[in-house]
C-alpha cells in the first residue's frame, strides 16, 4: 500500500478519535461515558504494542513464557475488590493526581520522595514510549514496503508523533486540577481497546482457519520444527522460578505503571465500577491471548526458510498472502495499542513532572510571593508543554538511539524499574511504621541495583564480546557479574534483576523504617491511609496539626490561586460540613487540611503543603501527642458513628410509630365499618322475625299454608341470627384465649366428605363438580367439629365464587413431614395478590365492598385462621393460575398441639 494512502487512513482514524474525545467531553457524566464498561476497557491500555506484536515475537522465540505478563494481573485482580478500592478511596479523599503524589503524601508530603518517584518513572516509561513509536514506524514501513528515511522530516512517523503529542496535550490538560476526570481521553482509549481486540481476533481467526486448517493443523505442522517441544513446555525448576518472578513483576506493573494508576485510580468515576472490572478485564486479557500462540507458530511455519522479525508476524502473514485489507486492519490495531499507551503515559508523566519537580523546585517561590506571577493558566500550559515534550523526547530516543532490542525486552526493563516503587507503595497501604527515609533509600538502592544488573548491560549490549563487565564482572570480580550477581546463575536477566533489586529495596525499606522514626506527619498519614474507611467521610478530622492559622490568610492564598468564586464556594462547603461559623477568625487543623486538598490537584501534595505552610505558623508535635490526638479522633469518630446510628434508629422508630398510628386510625375506621356491617347483619334477621310475627299477631284470617311459611321464615331467620351470634362469640373466645380444643386422631378425608355433604344441594344447584384428591385415608390430630367449620367455610366461599357454568372445586390433601396440607381450589375470579394477607382480617369484608351489601359478615376466614392457628397450623392464600386457592396445615402428631 502507498504511504499517502496509509497516511490518509491514519488521518481519518485520528480524526475519529478527536471526535470521540470531543463528544465524550461534551456529554460529561452521561451513561455513555461514565459506566463500568468504559472504565474496564480503559484498563486495557495495559495491552500495548508489546501485546499486539511483542507477545507474538516472544512466543515464537521462547514459547509459553509470554503468558506470564498476563498471568500476574489475572492472579492479582481479585484483590482489587479490597486493595484497588482502598487506593481509589485514598486518592479521591486527598485529591491525588499521580502515583508520585500518592507515595509522597503517605510519607509526610515529602517533596524529595515525590521527585525520586518521578525520575524513576521517567527512566522506566520514556524508553517504553519510544518503543511504541518504533513499533508504529516499523509497521508503517512494513505495510507501505518503504525504508526509514535518514531525515526526520522525511519520515512519516515524525508527523504521527506530532499529531499524538498535540492530541494528548490538548485533551490531557482540559482542567487545571489534575485529579479531575478526563472523560474524553478515557472514552477514546476505551474505543481503541475495542478496536485493537477485534482486529487482533480477526487476524487470529484468519491465520488459524484461513491460512491453516485450525489449531490442530498448526500444531501438527509446528511439532516438526526445531525446538518445538522445549518451547511448548514450562521446563524444569529454574524455568518455573523464572516464571514465578515474571508473574510477580506483572502483578506489580498492573498497580504501579503510571498509565495503569492513571486509568484505574485517577480516572475512576465510581468505586463500584471495580466490581465489573475484576471479571471483565481478565476476560479481555484471555480473549487477547487465545490467538497469540497460533499466530506465533503459524509465522514460524511460514517463514522457517525466510528469517524475518517475529514481532511482526501478525502483519507479515496477511502481507505474504497479499491480503491488503487484513494487513491495514492489523496495522490499525497495533497503532491503537501503541497510541493508547503513549497518550495516557504522557499525561501521567507530565502531571508528575509538573507537580513533583517543576513546581516544588522551580515555580514554588513565585507562587509564595505576594505578587503572584504564576496562574492556573501557567500550570496548564506547563503540563501541555510537558506532554508534548515527553512524546517528542521519546521519539528522538527512538530515532537517535535506535533501541535495537525487542519490544518485550524494553517493556520488561520498564516493568523492573517501576517495580522499585512496590515496597514503598504497598507499605503505604498496610504498614504504619513505614517511613520517608525507608522509602527513599529503598527506591534509590533498588534503582541502583537495577541500573547495575540491567540498564548498563543492555546499554553496553548483551552480546558485546569486547565488554569484560558482562563476562567477568566489575573490576574482574566474578561474583559481581551483572547477570550472575553473587553467583546466582539460573535466572534470566530480567527475573535476576528483579530479585536482587527488590530484595535489597525491601530490606532497606523495612530496616531503615524500623531504625529511624518518622516525623509526626508521616505517622499521621499512615493512620489516614491504613484506616481510610474510618476517615473517608470526615478525613479532615483525622489530620493532626497544631499552631496558629488565620482563616483570612488561608483564603487569600486560595483566592490568589483558585479564584474568588471557587474559593467562596469551597469555604461554604467546609463551613456547612463542619458547622463552622463563617466569621470565625482562627482556623483549625481541619481547614488547613481542607485547603491543602484544594491545592493538591493543581500543584501536587508537596507543593500544596509548602504553600499553605507559608501563611500559617505550625508548632512541632511529638509522636506521642500525635498518637494521643489520633486516639481521641478515633473515639470521636466512634461516638459520631454511634450518634449517627442512634439518630438513624430514632428516625426508623419514628417512621414505625407514624405507620402504627396510621394503622390504628385505619383499624379504628375499619372497626366502625365492621360494627356497621355486623349491626346490619343482626338487624336484618331481627327485622324479618318482627315483621313475620306482627303479621301473625295482627291477622287471624291468614291461610294455614301462608301461616306455616311465615313461621318457617321466623325459624330460618332465628337460625341465621343464632349462627351470626355464634361466630361473633367464637371469634371473641379465640382472640381472648378462652376457646378450648379437643383434638383426636381423625381421618381427614372422611372429615372433608362430612363437610361437603350438607352443601350438596348448593353444589347441584350451581352444577359444580367437586373433586377430592387424596389417599383413601389420611390421619391427623384435630378437633373435628372445628375443622368441619373451617372446611365448610372454605367450600362455601368456593361455591359462592365459582362461575355459573363448568364450576370446579378441587380439594387436595398432601402429607408433608410432620404435617398434613389441605388446599381448596376453585376456578372462579380469584383473589388479588395485594389481598393475600388481609383476606384473613375480620375487617376485610367491609374494606373490600364492590357491591352495596357484602355477602356474609366477613368473619368466616378470620375464624378459620384462629381455628387453624390454635391447631399449631398455618393458613394462607396459595397463588393459582386461575381461580382462588386457600391452603392450611394440621399436625400429624398430638405433641404439636
Amino acid at each position: 500500500m502507498s504511504s499517502i494512502g496509509l497516511l490518509i487512513i491514519l488521518t481519518v482514524y485520528l480524526g475519529v478519535l478527536f471526535f470521540i474525545a470531543h463528544w465524550a467531553e461534551k456529554k460529561g457524566n452521561s451513561k455513555w461515558t461514565v459506566n463500568p464498561y468504559i472504565y474496564t476497557l480503559s484498563l486495557a491500555v495495559y495491552c500495548t504494542a508489546w501485546t499486539y506484536y511483542g507477545s507474538i515475537g516472544l512466543a515464537a522465540q521462547s514459547g509459553l513464557s509470554y503468558i506470564t505478563i498476563y498471568l500476574g494481573p489475572i492472579i492479582i485482580i481479585p484483590s482489587w475488590i479490597v486493595i484497588l478500592k482502598k487506593i481509589i478511596r485514598i486518592s479521591r479523599v486527598n485529591k491525588i493526581s499521580s502515583i508520585a503524589d500518592f507515595i509522597s503524601l503517605r510519607y509526610g508530603n515529602s517533596r524529595f520522595l515525590g521527585a525520586i518517584v518521578t525520575v524513576v518513572a521517567l527512566f522506566a516509561i520514556l524508553p517504553y514510549i519510544a518503543l511504541q513509536l518504533k513499533a508504529i514506524a516499523e509497521t508503517f514501513h512494513v505495510v507501505t514496503q518503504t525504508t526509514t528515511s535518514r531525515y526526520i522530516f522525511d519520515d512519516t512517523t515524525t508527523y504521527v508523533a506530532i499529531a499524538l503529542a498535540l492530541f494528548s496535550s490538548y485533551y490531557g490538560t482540559r482542567y487545571v486540577d489534575a485529579s479531575e476526570k478526563r472523560k474524553g481521553i478515557v472514552t477514546a482509549v476505551a474505543m481503541e481497546s475495542v478496536l485493537k481486540l477485534v482486529f487482533f481476533v480477526i487476524i487470529g481467526l484468519y491465520v488459524t482457519y484461513v491460512v491453516f486448517d485450525g489449531f490442530g493443523d498448526i500444531y501438527q505442522k509446528a511439532s516438526v520444527l526445531e525446538h518445538f517441544k522445549e518451547k511448548s513446555t514450562i521446563g524444569g525448576l529454574p524455568e518455573v522460578i523464572n516464571w514465578f518472578f515474571l508473574c510477580i513483576l506483572s502483578m506489580f506493573a498492573i498497580f504501579l505503571l503510571p498509565r495503569q494508576f492513571q486509568v484505574a485510580v485517577i480516572e475512576n468515576n465510581r468505586e463500584n465500577h471495580v466490581n465489573k472490572a475484576i471479571w471483565l478485564f481478565p476476560l479481555y486479557l484471555l480473549l487477547f491471548n487465545i490467538f497469540v500462540y497460533p499466530i506465533a507458530w503459524g509465522g514460524n511455519i511460514i517463514f522457517q526458510h525466510h528469517p524475518v522479525n517475529s514481532d511482526l508476524y501478525s502483519l507479515l502473514i496477511p502481507q505474504f498472502f497479499d491480503n491488503k485489507v487484513m494487513t491495514v486492519m492489523v496495522f490499525l490495531g497495533g497503532f491503537s495499542a501503541a497510541i493508547s499507551m503513549i497518550v495516557v503515559s504522557s499525561i501521567g508523566l507530565s502531571t508528575m513532572v509538573t507537580n513533583n519537580v517543576l513546581i516544588p523546585y522551580n515555580l514554588l517561590g513565585k507562587l509564595k510571593s505576594k505578587e503572584q506571577t504564576i496562574s492556573s493558566k501557567t500550570i496548564v500550559n506547563s503540563r501541555k508543554i510537558g506532554i508534548f515534550s515527553l512524546i517528542i523526547i521519546a521519539y528522538l530516543l527512538y530515532r537517535f538511539f535506535g533501541l535495537d532490542y525487542s519490544l518485550v525486552s524494553i517493556g520488561l526493563i520498564a516493568f523492573v524499574i517501576i517495580a522499585q516503587l512496590a515496597p514503598a507503595f504497598f507499605g503505604a497501604l498496610f504498614w504504619r511504621r513505614g517511613s520517608r527515609l525507608g522509602a527513599v533509600y529503598g527506591i534509590l538502592i533498588g534503582f541502583a541495583i537495577c541500573l547495575y544488573t540491567l540498564l548498563i548491560p543492555y546499554a553496553i549490549g548483551i552480546s558485546n564480546s569486547q565488554s569484560t563487565f558482562i563476562s567477568d564482572g566489575w573490576l574482574g570480580y566474578r561474583l559481581l557479574k551483572p547477570f550472575q550477581l553473587f553467583g546466582l546463575d539460573y535466572l534470566q536477566p530480567v527475573p535476576h534483576a528483579l530479585f536482587w533489586s527488590l530484595l535489597f529495596n525491601t530490606i532497606a525499606y523495612f530496616a531503615i523504617s524500623v531504625s529511624f522514626k518518622g516525623n509526626y506527619r508521616e505517622r499521621n498519614y499512615a493512620e489516614m491511609f491504613i484506616d481510610i474507611n474510618k476517615y473517608s467521610t470526615n478525613h479532615e478530622n483525622a489530620f493532626v496539626w497544631k499552631g496558629t492559622a488565620y482563616t483570612s490568610d488561608i483564603e487569600k492564598v486560595l483566592i490568589r490561586f483558585l479564584g474568588e468564586e471557587r474559593t467562596k464556594r469551597a469555604m461554604n462547603i467546609f463551613n456547612l460540613k463542619y458547622n463552622v461559623d463563617k466569621d470565625q477568625e482562627l482556623a483549625d487543623a481541619r481547614l488547613v487540611k481542607f485547603s491543602e486538598n484544594l491545592l493538591t490537584g493543581h500543584i501536587g501534595t508537596a507543593s500544596a503543603r509548602i504553600l499553605i505552610s507559608s501563611v500559617v505558623k505550625e508548632e512541632k508535635i511529638t509522636l506521642p501527642e500525635v498518637l494521643k490526638i489520633l486516639e481521641e479522633s478515633k473515639e470521636n469518630i466512634i461516638i459520631n458513628k454511634k450518634l449517627t446510628e442512634t439518630s438513624k434508629e430514632l428516625k426508623e422508630i419514628t417512621a414505625k410509630l407514624q405507620d402504627a398510628n396510621k394503622s390504628l386510625v385505619q383499624k379504628d375506621q375499619q372497626k366502625d365499618e365492621f360494627l356497621d356491617t355486623v349491626t346490619h347483619e343482626l338487624r336484618t334477621p331481627i327485622t324479618a322475625i318482627r315483621a313475620a310475627s306482627e303479621i301473625l299477631y295482627d291477622d287471624d284470617d291468614i291461610p294455614e299454608a301462608l301461616r306455616k311459611q311465615f313461621l318457617q321464615n321466623i325459624i330460618s331467620e332465628s337460625d341465621r341470627l343464632n349462627r351470626l351470634i355464634d361466630k361473633i362469640l367464637d371469634l371473641e373466645k379465640f382472640e381472648t384465649g378462652k376457646q378450648t380444643l379437643h383434638p383426636t386422631l381423625n381421618d381427614l378425608v372422611k372429615t372433608i366428605e362430612n363437610a361437603v355433604e350438607p352443601l350438596q344441594q348448593l353444589i347441584r344447584n350451581k352444577k359444580i363438580t367437586v373433586h377430592i384428591e387424596s389417599k383413601d385415608k389420611v390421619m391427623a390430630y384435630y378437633d373435628e367439629d372445628r375443622i368441619v367449620q373451617v372446611l365448610t367455610n372454605l367450600i362455601s366461599n368456593a361455591i359462592k365464587f365459582c362461575p355459573e357454568e363448568e364450576g370446579l372445586i378441587t380439594i387436595q390433601v398432601t402429607e408433608k413431614d410432620d404435617f398434613i396440607q389441605t388446599s381448596v381450589h376453585d376456578n372462579g375470579k380469584g383473589i388479588p395478590a395485594d389481598d393475600y394477607e388481609i383476606i384473613f382480617d375480620k375487617f376485610y369484608q367491609s374494606m373490600n365492598q364492590n357491591i352495596k351489601k357484602p355477602v356474609g359478615s366477613g368473619l368466616g376466614l378470620a375464624i378459620c385462621k384462629q381455628i387453624v392457628e390454635h391447631h399449631k397450623g398455618k393458613i394462607w392464600v396459595q397463588p393459582a393460575v386461575k381461580g382462588a386457592c386457600i391452603a392450611f396445615t394440621l399436625p400429624k402428631k398430638p405433641e404439636y398441639i
